[in-house]
């Protein structure tokens, strides 16, 4: 059975609209007012604790790093993830090779970049422009501080076992744990706020998660990559990508989505 607006609901969404098209006419530093006058609530304060304790534990941990006392610790884990008769071979069966490399990937500039590429390219056909603009941006900039940071520590590959895929750069931060965690939770939190559902967010929210994990597994398990590497590339793509997703909310403001319609009374259930 359709179902079909009611008269107060579609003008509901039309002032919903209404005001977000007002909002987008605004200078960024009104559109900003407006948002944290609005949105103070302990969902927000949560979201800052969450992107203070990432900051923190990139800070933590690159000092760590820095000061030469996380070697156990990578040693220990990465050693792990290795045959226990010879560590040329990674543990576990041929196969698992295959897989964390085509799992690594994902992380990879190639992967990321046309992934990056198609959703700019819808953003655009849909005229919005300015998330378009400001998703390409955002990018970049993750990419930056992951190069300078790079260039900063400039901490050797891990020489403990032979490296399972090509690399060229340093080793802290993790690019491919940072850019996934900026690209793939900032595109889930930019479809997320567009969807009614909450059982699909926190699908859409779970299976970004997932692929930045194993991504980052999939780097000390190819041994290319020190643990603290991943950790601190995880948190510091966490917090880009948060901050990102925050400032997206501001500059692009879209209408609330509508609470799903309640049936009618006697309607039956919808099957399947």
């Amino acid at each position: 059975m359709t179902e079909t607006r009611s008269p107060e609901t579609e003008l509901q969404a039309q002032r919903r609209e209404a005001v977000a098209e007002r909002l987008r006419n605004r200078p960024l530093w009104q559109r900003l007012h407006h948002h944290l006058r609005n949105q103070l609530s302990p969902a927000v304060f949560a979201f800052v604790a969450l992107v203070s304790g990432a900051v923190w534990v990139f800070v933590e941990v690159a000092e760590e790093v820095a000061a030469g006392e996380t070697h156990a610790f990578d040693e220990a884990v990465l050693l792990w993830m290795r045959n226990a008769t010879d560590r040329a071979l990674p543990a576990g069966p041929a196969w698992l090779e295959t897989v964390m490399r085509d799992i690594t990937a994902l992380g990879g500039v190639t992967v990321l970049g046309m992934l990056v590429a198609s959703v700019v390219g819808i953003l655009w056909f849909q005229s919005r422009h300015r998330t378009a603009i400001f998703l390409l941006v955002a990018v970049a900039g993750g990419q930056l501080f992951s190069n300078i940071a790079k260039a900063i520590f400039d901490r050797p590959r891990p020489d403990l076992v032979p490296h399972g895929t090509l690399v060229t750069s340093a080793s802290f931060p993790s690019g491919h744990s940072m850019m996934s965690a900026v690209i793939w939770l900032t595109l889930a939190a930019m479809v997320a706020r567009t969807e009614p559902s909450r059982p699909l967010r926190i699908y859409l929210m779970s299976m970004a998660i997932l692929i930045t994990v194993l991504v980052g597994i999939s780097r000390v398990y190819l041994g290319v990559h020190w643990p603290t590497d991943v950790i601190g590339g995880w948190a510091a793509g966490l917090a880009w990508a948060m901050g990102c997703t925050a400032l997206a909310k501001i500059i692009d403001p879209l209408p609330e989505p509508p609470a799903p319609e309640m049936r009618s009374a006697g309607e039956p259930p919808p099957r399947g």
